[in-house]
């Protein structure tokens, strides 16, 4: 079942997100075949990142929670909000 991860960055951490951004790239890879799409949510100038979007096809909810805490951008500390929803894609259709 597919879930969506929308995490919003704590106010000015983008130092944080840069010292964490290897490993959690390295972390993704592990997932790779499980990630329908993922990446970085952008400021109105289209440049800084203020956070994260990942849309995962996992088991259940437990396996979205268990991923969400074992990313290294949230072992870091950077996220303000994080949010765990259960999605269903409708558009483009399949």
């Amino acid at each position: 079942m597919p879930f969506a991860i929308h995490c919003l960055d704590k106010p000015d951490s983008g130092a944080v997100r840069m010292a964490a951004r290897p490993d959690h790239l390295a972390y993704l890879v592990g997932f790779e075949d499980k990630i329908i799409f993922a990446g970085p949510l952008l400021a109105d100038d289209h440049q800084a990142m203020i956070g994260r979007l990942l849309i995962l096809d996992l088991p259940d909810r437990a396996a979205a929670e268990k991923f969400s805490a074992g990313d290294p951008y949230r072992k870091a500390g950077l996220f303000q909000t994080v949010s765990i929803t259960a999605w269903r894609q409708t558009y483009p259709k399949k």
